[in-house]
Parts: C-alpha cells; structure tokens; sequence
C-alpha cells in the first residue's frame, strides 16, 4: 500500500528501520513524540503509525501499554527489529580517530566491550539519529555516533564499525496501527489478539479472569498491568493471546473474562509473526 506511516524519532531512528522494512513503500514521517506520532494519523496526516511496545533487552516501551487505549487507534499488524548497532562518523574518519561516541544512552551500555577494547568514552544524546544528523553538521574528526546503519546513509556519514553490540539477539517489537478496525482478518498462520481489561475490585478477580484462558487452552503471550487515573486500585492490564476472537476457545475465554472485568476493548486482531528462542 501507498501513503504515509508515522514514526516517533528522527530520520534514522530504528523506528524509522521498522517503517522500511515493514512498509517499504509508505513514506516515514518523523514526530517528535508519541503523543505527537497518534495525533499524525488521527489528523489524517498520516495514514499507519510504527509503535514500539518492547525490547528483549530493556523490557516494555515506558508509559505506551497506558497511551495505546487512549490513542484512537487500531493494532493491524506487528513487526520486529533486530537492533543492530553501528558506529559511524564524518567523512574520512577512521576507527582509530575516535576516542568519544554518543548515543542514547541505552545503547552505550549495549556496547560496552567495544568501547572498552578501543578506549572509547560514551556520551548520552536524546536521540541516536538526531547525534548522526547533529555530527554531520560538524568537522569533528575525533567523535562517532552509536545507531543503525541507515543514519549513515541518510546523513552522509562513514560506517567504521559494524554489529558491534555486545549481545546479538536484542530485538524491538513494534506495532503497526491504523484509524479502522479490522476484526474480521484470518491470516495463513495463527493470529494474534491485543486487548486491555480492568478486573472487578473482588477477591482472586485476576486469577479467576484468567482462569478461562487456561481452561480453554488460549495460549496468553504476554499481561501486562499498570495503574491507571492516579490510582493504586485501578489497574488494568494489557493482554496479547495467540486466537481469533471468533475461535470457539478464545471466544469462551473471553466470555469468563468479561465476568470478572469492569471494561474490556479489543485494541486489534493480526497475524502472528513466528517468535525466535
């Protein structure tokens, strides 16, 4: 499909990455928010909006499980980046010209070996891709950048080192959503659910929401809770669960949810992309 999809970073970012790969044909569109990113696509400034939700390394995405409900929008698909660190600097310059990198500051530690092994020193930056753009709009000979390889490209810079983190199976999953629903997709594979519930304020009110998935063998992938409207009793939770709602034993599972929950909303239905380990 054409159009354009919406990312929060800058050019360069591994959102960015994730909008190319997933859809390369969409024109990226930086935002430098999240909230600014859903405003995007609800303004019809965008048409699909790249999420990212977790990271293998760093766990959840801070703050996202409590703006995906808020946000207007609907889950359509997932992806997932394989965060591959390069280092790059200006022009001409060598690996042994560097003596300082910068980056955000998660993914300095992530390198740590090598930046050791070179007497490297890091520098954390707000942004990997904006350090590119900020570097190539200097002389600096002594300093290089930490973030994907296609910053290098965009900003005209040298790649002096490649897939230089210290563990190889760090990855971003994202989220692709969009403005419509589609509830209705089956894809060749199993799919996937996303939704959020707020459980009754009762005793063993989880324990006894989630007893239908297990009754109906609904495999549940990840749960997730977090406190919503300034409150410690009001949690709500963030669920994602391999089934289509319109399956026998998910609907089921769903139906005992709903039992013991104040709210239930379904964020989407999409196919599920084979998970590695």
């Amino acid at each position: 499909m054409s159009g354009t999809i919406a990312f929060q970073g800058e050019l360069g970012a591994y959102s960015h990455e994730a909008c190319q790969n997933a859809r390369p044909d969409m024109e990226p569109l930086p935002c430098v928010t999240f909230d600014d990113l859903f405003a995007a696509v609800n303004d019809g400034k965008a048409d699909l909006a790249m999420v990212p939700v977790e990271n293998t390394t760093y766990g959840r995405v801070a703050d996202i499980h409590r703006m995906l409900p808020e946000s207007g929008l609907h889950i359509l698909d997932e992806a997932f980046v394989r965060v591959r660190i390069a280092m790059m600097a200006n022009r001409g310059v060598t690996l042994g010209d560097i003596d300082t990198v910068r980056a955000h500051m998660v993914l300095i530690p992530q390198c740590r070996n090598f930046l050791l092994e070179n007497d490297i020193k890091g520098e954390a930056a707000s942004d990997s891709a904006g350090a590119a753009a900020e570097l190539a709009d200097t002389p600096e000979t002594n300093v290089g950048v930490l973030a994907s390889e296609i910053a290098a490209k965009i900003y005209n810079l040298d790649v002096v080192a490649r897939d230089i983190e210290d563990t190889h199976n760090n990855t971003t999953r994202f989220l692709i959503m969009g403005p419509k629903a589609d509830l209705t997709r089956r894809g060749d594979g199993p799919m996937m659910t996303s939704f959020i519930f707020e459980v009754r304020n009762i005793p063993a009110a989880l324990y006894k929401a989630m007893g239908g998935f297990a009754t109906n063998g609904v495999n549940i992938t990840k749960l997730e809770s977090y406190m919503v409207g300034g409150s410690f009793t009001a949690t709500q939770f963030y669920a994602d669960i391999v089934g289509h709602p319109d399956d026998k034993n998910v609907a089921l599972a769903m139906e005992e949810l709903g039992l013991f929950t104040n709210k239930l909303s379904i964020l989407g239905v999409y196919p599920c992309i084979p998970r590695e380990g």
